[in-house]
């Protein structure tokens, strides 16, 4: 259940209900997630899609994109991102294990995969400076620095719903990630 003010998506007005509409005409449905969100602060929500938005625009893949959510996510322990973005990371190309290996820092049969999401990880885990030799090593696995930037994007995108969800313990409406 909710913490956080949850309006129904019928109920809603104004910019909300323009960006519900404009999602679920997009894909079918409006997540718990964006409901939420958008039912406390369509700013909020608008800026996360905008930023998402980017994301598709940008240097990476929709897998890589995926890979990194869902290191994030796991970092995080977020059930509601785990099972929304093992889903999204399916439909993006991953398998069963590939997304496990991500998850769990275990060899996914593809070392430029792997060696993102140990960047990811140690990104998402440090304080402080993040070690050069993590760096290198991403670097060395074909990674631009152009690519680096747009991941650390990535992970400043998912980190918010991370945060959203652990406060509000959103409602799973995606099948729960094992």
């Amino acid at each position: 259940m909710s913490r956080l003010f949850t309006q129904p998506v019928s109920e809603a007005s104004g910019h909300a209900a323009q960006l519900f509409t404009a999602i679920k005409g997009a894909i079918g449905k409006v997540p718990n997630a964006y409901v939420a969100i958008g039912s406390n602060s369509p700013l909020a929500l608008e800026a996360a899609l905008n930023l998402d938005g980017a994301l598709r625009k940008s240097s990476l893949s929709a897998k890589e994109i995926e890979v990194i959510k869902l290191a994030v996510s796991q970092d995080a322990l977020c059930d509601y991102c785990l099972a929304a973005h093992t889903l999204m990371g399916g439909k993006a190309g991953l398998g069963k294990e590939a997304i496990q290996g991500v998850r769990h820092g275990r060899p996914t049969g593809d070392a430029k995969v792997d060696a993102l999401a140990a960047f990811v990880h140690a990104v998402a885990r440090t304080s402080g400076d993040v070690p050069a030799e993590v760096v290198l090593a991403v670097k060395q696995a074909g990674y631009s620095d152009t690519q680096i930037v747009d991941t650390l994007l990535a992970i400043t995108s998912i980190t918010f719903t991370n945060l959203f969800n652990r406060v509000n313990l959103t409602a799973l409406d995606f099948p729960a990630a094992d």
